[in-house]
């Protein structure tokens, strides 16, 4: 009989279960570290003595009221935290309206008001439309239908799986679009036959579902909470309204020629191993027949949304229909399911609560920064670095801001941050709003580089392909030429379409 090893005199060594516990409890200094960074760089900006007045192009003084200046701390610490992620997310959005109380930013009625602003509800509503879509099953019906028209050649099963993810995106979150395809895609991988080996397959073919997530999610307002914020602050700020069909105008050709690129990239820098993968039309059968004809369910869950769509369609025609904000329109979808128990309170309790927050906070502190001169006085000191640059070359910069931003913080966030301050420049440029908001949301769509940026990029990381290097490597050929895209749009395809660039 072994000798039991003893940690003192005369006691055996503890259990197992509580040495596992003990080392998940360890203190995490480099999260203390951020955290204590965030409030370090609130209270500093807050207590800071007045800054200088911002001087615009024309002379014009704008001093930074106090309330202005402690917004400013606030995004600094909700950057910070949001960066790093050292708390939930959602945590971080509930700490922006606390601060904003606390430190008298804002009155709590302001602060707080902005996390059931419609924009949020109608995010909410969206997120809803993907739980239906998952429990009835319509996307993996979905999927293997893909399969079968794709057949066994890996050139267009990577396509094909692009062309789904996007796909999908139009009437979903597109975090619940990749949630949804990546179990799909895992079963079509073990198919290849290299068990759990990293191949470029496998790479392109998980990479390319993140990217095209993203891709897609441009085109409808029903694909990210990037394009409620947006045409919530549009709104907010110019009175115009943003209308359901616009976005998909804009956004369509672009999204279509990304994806192109993105399917391009991986094939030349990722190309399968392999050209067919033998014995995936057999699987596909047999998938398709569990799956049996389309149940009553899954017509109920299409016909509730093609009636959603149609609603918000008929807004840009039917006066009637106008008064009545999308959020509304977007809840009647909820209440339906909800009301013939297509889903329950088990769904209900599924809801991503923390992306919702994150989109309430968001919101919050981007209006925080406007209404309290905040924006207005970071805009003027912006401005100064591009006064004498091309109307071109001022939104390609807000565009690529905007990329940046999004690659570390959320996209929501990002939006909120930045659009504040480059709708107040954009009128000393003399640049249209309307450029500046789409230009921002194609490049808040499409985080290429980091993790971070998005949340179908950490579940395709789940599939233990590729590496975060590799994501970053792969990624910087498609955002680079995303700019390029955007540049022909903004120039020759959004006119034409009707977009003004420049204020008459």
């Amino acid at each position: 009989m072994a000798e039991e090893k003893i940690i003192g005199p005369g006691l055996p060594p503890p259990p197992e279960e509580i040495l596992v516990a003990v080392s998940k409890h360890r203190i995490d200094y480099k999260r203390i570290f951020f955290i204590l960074l965030g409030l370090a760089l609130f209270l500093w900006i807050y207590y800071m003595p007045s800054w200088p007045d911002a001087i615009d192009p024309a002379g014009k003084a704008f001093p930074l009221p106090k309330e202005g200046k402690a917004a400013i701390a606030l995004f600094a610490l909700a950057a910070t935290w949001w960066v790093f992620e050292v708390v939930p997310i959602g945590a971080t959005a509930i700490a922006i309206g606390v601060f904003q109380v606390i430190f008298a930013i804002r009155p709590a009625k302001d602060a707080l008001k902005d996390f059931f602003d419609p924009s949020v509800w109608f995010i909410f509503g969206s997120v809803v439309i993907g739980l239906a879509f998952t429990k009835t099953g319509l996307t993996r019906r979905l999927a293997v239908k893909m399969l079968e028209v794709v057949g066994e050649r890996t050139s267009m099963i990577l396509l094909g799986s692009y062309i789904v993810v996007a796909g999908l995106t139009l009437v979903m979150a597109h975090t619940a679009a990749a949630a949804t395809v990546f179990p799909i895609l895992m079963a079509v991988y073990a198919l290849y036959g290299e068990g759990d080996k990293k191949t470029n397959f496998g790479k392109a073919l998980f990479i390319g579902m993140a990217y095209a997530a993203g891709a897609g999610s441009i085109i409808t307002y029903l694909g990210a909470a990037r394009g409620p914020a947006a045409a919530g602050m549009f709104k907010e700020f110019t009175g115009k309204e943003m209308g359901f069909f616009e976005l998909p105008l804009y956004m369509f050709l672009i999204a279509a020629v990304m994806l192109v690129i993105i399917w391009l990239n991986f094939m030349i820098f990722l190309k399968p191993e392999k050209k067919t993968i033998h014995g995936l039309k057999e699987k596909v059968k047999e998938l398709s027949k569990e799956l049996g004809p389309m149940t009553g369910p899954e017509k109920f869950v299409i016909g509730t949304v093609v009636l959603v769509v149609i609603l918000m369609g008929l807004q840009a025609f039917v006066p009637a229909l106008k008064v009545i904000d999308r959020a509304a329109i977007m809840l009647i979808g909820t209440m339906i399911f909800f009301l013939f128990r297509i889903l329950t309170v088990k769904e209900l309790e599924d809801i991503p609560w923390n992306i919702i927050l994150l989109f309430g906070g968001a919101m919050s502190i981007g209006f925080c920064l406007w209404k309290s001169g905040g924006a207005q006085w970071m805009a003027i000191e912006w401005l100064a670095m591009f006064k004498n640059a091309p109307w071109l070359i001022f939104v390609l910069s807000v565009a690529f801001f905007v990329l940046i931003m999004t690659n570390f913080i959320m996209n929501v966030a990002a939006i909120a941050l930045s659009l504040p301050i480059s709708l107040v420049v954009a009128g000393y440029m003399g640049v249209a709003p309307e450029v500046i908001v789409y230009a921002s949301l194609v490049t808040a769509g499409m985080p290429f580089l980091l993790l971070i940026g998005a949340a179908p990029n950490a579940i395709a990381y789940g599939s233990e392909q590729f590496s975060t290097g590799e994501f970053f490597k792969y990624g910087i050929i498609p955002t680079i030429l995303l700019m390029v895209v955007l540049a022909v749009a903004i120039m020759t395809i959004w006119p034409i379409f009707g977009m003004p660039t420049l204020v008459k």
